[in-house]
């Protein structure tokens, strides 16, 4: 997908998702972190969702996190 349509659908879902949040339409959190993660965020929202699961299942997650290799 070229750069600049990733960016605007990046921009578009995250102004949904927050717009949805205040009103009863969407599950707006969910369009917001996945405009996050369309703009590349990844990084970010990785570290604050580790930071919040526990020890234990932190190396099955980091797996799911890595990206695949094209």
């Amino acid at each position: 997908m070229r750069k600049s349509i990733r960016i605007i659908l990046g921009v578009v879902l995250i102004i949904l998702g927050l717009a949805a949040l205040f009103t009863p339409f969407t599950p707006g959190s969910w369009l917001a972190l996945i405009g996050l993660e369309y703009l590349g965020l990844r990084v970010l929202l990785q570290r604050k969702l580790m930071s919040l699961i526990p020890a234990k299942y932190r190396d099955k997650v980091r797996k799911l996190f890595k990206k695949k290799k094209k």
